[in-house]
């Protein structure tokens, strides 16, 4: 999956070479420079498309790329053309809520435009007559997402927060009953009332399989007709954020181009890219061969079979003391393989992440391990530094990237001391505790001399601490009184069913899919999506490679889908990027936001012209975004309005202000004393 730039200039040159004298290379040539690096450097506003009085909510390309149509708070929808920067036409859509999605339905000379809305209601509108064909009430709640197949005409699915998917055929006659028949899926008997169905996909490789969101339950179907895809580390989170405010739920999903990929954007979280061809298979601990995962067996077509990526970011220094450094143990090779092509280059990239780590500057060691690894792919050593980095820094989910960073260098070298004390390390973090005390046990075994050592002593008695807690706290609760049976095999099981207590009893074929659930190939880390539920990801490039996301900042980020580093930070609205849809076929991409216009924007010149919607200090902008996702509602209503609290404490510091994330009055309070104080200094 690396990329290589030397390679890429090779292979244009092959293709320019080749165009000369084969006509069936135009379009494979004219495909690859469709988006590369240079046009992102270059990407800049091309114009603004003015029309809406309320925030547009949802764009879309019809299937040549000559029409755009945006929707918009103000119930209509605007059909413009991007070239002329002009429009074609407005409606007003007689919806009486906020528009959420509009699509162009297939086959149908892009007369047919399909809407959904806040109003719960989906109206069919033919724009050659300018007429409504359908209203649609079938939804209980607002419809957040439409979805098409370019190869199935008149049909279309609906996703709306009254917790179903909904099919539409408009070659059928259709009346709005109750209980409709349209009803495809309905979440609701598996997750309660509170059920809401916020993104729907369609798989262009497979269009009668379809991807919806959020990924729960059906019932009465084969085993093997649903899949779950979830990162690693989450159910653990969520069992952990129940006291807290902000809830996990997805904002948008897409497959790439070959169906083969999944893209989710995951709102209070990251962004997840998951390979539903060749699933990746929850894996926590390996000894003696034998692999800890969340179902209790190995897997054949898991993480251990072949060396994968982890996710792109994460931080270190010092872990409990066994490591002043991210360098590897003494039984790790210093140096890189013999096979690789450019081991100068390399060991380059190596030791200026080492530099950027001894400084703290954990993102930027996480970014020069990440190139580095999109190199070479089995040298242990840049995997167990890229764990110490993920470990310092502390984003959300970077313990995760760490363990699985672990895992990997354990595999290309057994014998790793520090990775195989962060890997216990991150298990216990992680609230793996029986994994974490068996990895500790095997560490004591393997490194006897280490077991004196104050890092070792610190991590046990933290350990064996939670398991008396534990068998406490157990031995004074009932047995009788736990509502939920779960598999002790499972370090997930009771997690899960913890969060659905509340529920009826899960029923085998929920306990399964959830078992079976996958992990994510890679992670995208440096938006925030807190505000809004409608925040898109997309894949950009005529082979998705580049990932695009919006955040609440106001700016959107594009990151290189391979290394999962950040390469272009863009501001491109006054408050915050919701949307961004590229062009099909040329290097032009639209977003929209709360402010009410539609921006493009494409490569410009090299006139020497300064960019002033770039954003200069890529780390800065993400770390400052890692703040904002964790902070309460009262921080982040500030920070919308363009406030920067006092957080001055060193990247990844546990005593950081932006620590306490527990609403209580004392805590409430001392932070809106902070608050007033700066606002008074700036009167």
């Amino acid at each position: 999956m690396a990329r290589k730039s030397s390679k890429e200039t090779s292979n244009y040159l092959k293709l320019l070479s080749l165009r000369q004298v084969d006509d069936r290379i135009s379009n494979k040539f004219q495909s690859k420079l469709l988006v590369n690096d240079s046009f992102i450097s270059r990407l800049g506003l091309e114009k603004e498309l003015e029309g809406h009085t309320g925030c547009v909510n949802c764009l879309e390309w019809n299937e040549s790329g000559s029409i755009l149509a945006s929707a918009s708070d103000d119930a209509r929808f605007i059909l413009w053309n991007p070239f002329c920067h002009k429009k074609i036409h407005s409606y007003e859509t007689g919806h009486r809520g906020n528009i959420f999605t509009v699509k162009f339905l297939s086959k149908t000379k892009d007369n047919f435009i399909v809407t959904g809305a806040g109003d719960r209601k989906i109206r069919i509108h033919d724009v050659e007559v300018k007429e409504t064909l359908l209203v649609c009430n079938c939804h209980d709640g607002r419809v957040k997402r439409i979805a098409t197949a370019p190869s199935i005409p008149f049909l279309f699915w609906s996703a709306a927060e009254d917790g179903t998917i909904m099919q539409f055929d408009l070659r059928a006659p259709h009346s709005c009953i109750t209980p409709s028949t349209n009803v495809l899926i309905n979440f609701g008997p598996h997750l309660g009332r509170f059920a809401e169905a916020k993104c729907i996909a369609i798989n262009p490789d497979v269009p009668e399989g379809y991807s919806k969101w959020p990924w729960r339950s059906l019932t009465d179907l084969p085993i093997g007709c649903v899949q779950y895809f979830v990162a690693g580390h989450l159910p653990v989170k969520e069992h952990c954020s129940k006291e807290k405010y902000k809830k996990l739920a997805s904002t948008y999903l897409t497959f790439s181009s070959c169906g083969g990929e999944l893209l989710v954007n995951l709102g209070a979280d990251q962004i997840y890219l998951f390979d539903i061809n060749n699933k990746r298979k929850t894996k926590i601990y390996e000894k003696n061969s034998e692999v800890c995962e969340p179902n209790g067996s190995s897997c054949s077509n898991g993480f251990y079979n072949s060396i994968k990526q982890s996710n792109g970011l994460t931080t270190s220094k010092q872990i409990n003391g066994v490591s002043s450094s991210p360098s590897s143990s003494s039984t790790s090779s210093s140096h890189p393989p013999s096979s690789v092509a450019d081991p100068e280059k390399l060991e380059a990239l190596k030791m200026d992440a080492n530099n950027a780590f001894e400084v703290r500057r954990y993102t930027s060691a996480i970014n020069l391990y990440n190139k580095a690894v999109s190199i070479c792919s089995d040298w242990a050593l840049l995997y167990g530094n890229r764990a110490a980095a993920y470990m310092k820094r502390g984003w959300d989910g970077d313990m995760y990237a760490a363990l699985r960073d672990c895992n990997i260098t354990l595999q290309l070298d057994p014998n790793h001391m520090k990775a195989h004390f962060r890997l216990a390390k991150c298990l216990f973090e992680l609230q793996f505790f029986e994994e974490a005390c068996k990895c500790l046990e095997e560490f004591k075994n393997k490194f006897p001399d280490q077991a004196q050592s104050r890092a070792y002593k610190a991590l046990d008695m933290d350990i064996q601490l939670v398991r008396q807690g534990k068998q406490s706290q157990n031995s004074s609760v009932a047995v009788e009184t736990m509502s939920v049976p779960f598999n002790s095999e499972n370090p997930y099981a009771k997690l899960w069913d913890e969060q659905f207590s509340n529920y009826a009893t899960l029923s085998e074929q929920e306990k399964i899919w959830r078992n079976n659930a996958c992990d994510y190939e890679t992670r995208y880390c440096g938006h925030c999506n807190t505000t809004t539920d409608i925040k898109e990801a997309n894949f950009f490039g005529s082979e998705g490679q580049y990932i695009i996301a919006g955040s609440d900042d106001g700016s959107f980020f594009i990151w290189d889908r391979y290394t999962t580093n950040i390469i272009q930070i863009l501001q491109g609205d006054g408050s915050i990027v919701n949307c961004l849809q590229p062009h099909p076929s040329s290097c032009l991409l639209a977003t929209s936001g709360i402010d009410p216009v539609v921006r493009l924007w494409s490569p410009r010149p090299e006139d020497g012209t300064v960019n002033e919607r770039v954003v200069l200090n890529l780390d800065d902008a993400a770390s400052e975004n890692q703040k904002r996702m964790n902070a309460d509602p009262f921080e982040r209503v500030l920070l919308n309005m363009g406030f920067r609290l006092a957080a001055d404490a060193g990247e990844g510091d546990e005593e950081s202000y932006w620590s306490i994330r527990n609403l209580n009055p004392t805590a409430t309070t001392a932070k809106f004393k902070n608050i007033l104080r700066q606002i008074r200094r700036r009167k």
